[in-house]
């Protein structure tokens, strides 16, 4: 950018964002800056804002792009539409309307290799998904229905088991199957299920969102689940058997419990492996596992004789 803004700030993601969050961002951005959208204000301040979510998506969301720009940022060249000499060449641009554009359709790194959006990018696509037209200005024909964006809340029990159900939506009511161990923030796109468009144009699409809150005694990595287990220091000493909470896929909450031997001498901090009881994997089938750390919890009091026998042990090192 000729600007030297920072492509994280543009889209409101910190630089250890992954993947999902950055397009996210993007999408939200878009579809709130887009200069077709914008009923008050300075259109043309829409229109540079527009410019610099795209610009930023565009870097952000190539592997090897923001590879570079992480370690050179704007000095690396050729991010802000440089032709020529920069690290991207390759670069076209054009322009709808007051708008000016850029994008990139080969340079040194081709579309081969790129996993992100960036390595064939225009920016015209995002404005036929969201609004069905592509570009600015009055002369422009929408090729579908307008797209619906939907979030929904999945209780985890479902996220476990997987559901089907009934929902209702601006275009009309329609059915959808949660699958099981669907993930927090999971996007789920059913063609044609969007508005209606114009005589002779397919409907848009539909957009969900799914929220799956997780129990207070899970934190989720992937199919994998993190326990903490904070445990007396004598319980380490001397060893014990524990119970904790894992995915039971028999029982209708999705939550049991599993027994763990914690031997003589277990340092705090340690993890154990519970394998097969985290959650169900989505397409690889299985369940993940439980990750169990064990903490040591020290007593804020103890009693007179407890002091004592601590007293004597420490005299005892």
């Amino acid at each position: 950018m000729a600007n030297g803004k920072d492509y994280y700030e543009v889209l409101g993601v910190p630089k250890n964002a992954g993947d999902e969050d950055i397009k996210k961002a993007y999408r939200n951005l878009a579809r709130e800056h887009h200069p077709d959208v914008v009923k008050d204000g300075d259109k043309t301040g829409a229109e540079k804002r527009f410019k610099e979510i795209n610009e930023a998506y565009q870097v952000l969301s190539d592997p090897q792009k923001r590879k570079m720009y992480d370690q050179y940022g704007h000095a690396g060249g050729g991010f802000a539409g440089a032709q020529g000499n920069g690290p991207f060449r390759g670069q076209q641009g054009g322009s709808w309307g007051p708008f000016s554009y850029t994008y990139s359709s080969g340079g040194p790194f081709g579309n081969a290799g790129a996993q992100g959006a960036g390595s064939d990018f225009d920016p015209f696509d995002v404005f036929e998904e969201f609004f069905g037209f592509r570009g600015f200005g009055s002369n422009r024909a929408p090729r579908k229905g307008k797209n619906l964006y939907y979030e929904m809340n999945v209780e985890f029990a479902d996220a476990v088991h997987g559901a089907e159900k009934k929902i209702n939506v601006e275009s009309g009511e329609i059915t959808i199957k949660i699958p099981a161990g669907v993930h927090d923030g999971t996007e789920m796109r059913f063609a044609q299920k969007g508005m209606p468009g114009p005589t002779g144009t397919p409907n848009g699409d539909l957009y969900l969102t799914l929220r799956v809150p997780m129990p207070s005694q899970f934190k989720r990595i992937g199919e994998n689940l993190g326990v903490l287990y904070e445990m007396d220091f004598s319980r380490l000493i001397l060893g014990d058997t524990i119970e904790v909470p894992v995915v039971d896929t028999s029982v209708k909450g999705g939550i049991g419990t599993a027994k763990l031997k914690i031997p003589a001498g277990t340092q705090s901090g340690t993890q154990f492996r519970i394998r097969g009881k985290g959650m169900p994997r989505m397409r690889a089938g299985g369940q993940g596992d439980v990750i169990v750390q064990v903490e040591v919890q020290i007593p804020k009091k103890v009693s007179k004789k407890q002091k004592e026998l601590l007293e004597e042990y420490q005299k005892s090192l």
